[in-house]
């Protein structure tokens, strides 16, 4: 036996990706829940390409639609999500997906504390319809992991809550007039995730000056 057979391989670090994504009736307008699919797609198949089996990226996908917000997928490597369709239905239940948000990305097991900040991405083209959505926004900003987050957020149309978004993301959310532009935001979240994989596991990548600062931030030791 090898000296080298007695020591545990090192895990990857975990980079934990969260989509929050609309999937109220509203979203039936203008193709947006077709254009959104095919961009979540789109964005696990990169994603997936980028991690080449590093095991490195993990993706959660957490919708709010009709009576209630549901995790769809949770803290899954992201070559082994499998994606299906989602359906657009009802009123949008904001605050309980900022709740499951929460709860998802502050589990210690589920997320170790070696892992990178979350990414955490939320597109809407409304308003809440729960009451309850400002206090979770809240909860989910000052909790320990939520805080520390990269938080990017997309304004669909003229009826999304800028403000709200605003606040998620800390800055100026980005806006989509056109539903297909819905796929140029979720590639710059895929493109922001895949520099951070690519400079840890290809030393010579280095960050694109557009999405520096939210590299860094990733990238940061002791993120909890």
């Amino acid at each position: 036996m090898s000296l080298l057979d007695s020591f545990a391989p090192i895990p990857a670090r975990t980079l934990p990706v969260v989509l929050l994504l609309d999937t109220s009736g509203s979203m039936r307008e203008d193709d947006k829940i077709e254009i959104l699919n095919n961009s979540v797609t789109e964005m696990i198949e990169e994603l997936t390409e980028v991690d080449a089996g590093h095991g490195s990226i993990t993706l959660s996908i957490i919708t709010f639609g009709g009576e209630s917000a549901n995790v769809v997928v949770a803290h899954k490597p992201i070559a082994d999500v499998e994606f299906s369709s989602l359906r657009a239905n009802g009123r949008t239940p904001l605050g309980e997906a900022l709740k499951l948000t929460r709860e998802l990305i502050e589990d210690r097991e589920a997320l170790p504390s070696r892992a990178y900040r979350p990414t955490i991405a939320l597109v809407s083209d409304g308003i809440p319809t729960d009451r309850d959505w400002k206090q979770e926004l809240d909860a989910l900003l000052t909790s320990e992991r939520g805080g520390k987050a990269t938080r990017f957020a997309l304004a669909i149309g003229a009826d999304a809550d800028l403000e709200l978004l605003a606040k998620f993301s800390g800055d100026k959310p980005h806006e989509a007039s056109e539903a297909t532009e819905i796929r140029k935001f979720l590639r710059f979240v895929t493109t922001t995730v895949s520099q951070v994989t690519l400079s840890e596991f290809v030393p010579d990548v280095s960050p694109t000056s557009d999405r520096e600062e939210s590299i860094l931030r990733l990238q940061s030791d002791d993120a909890f």
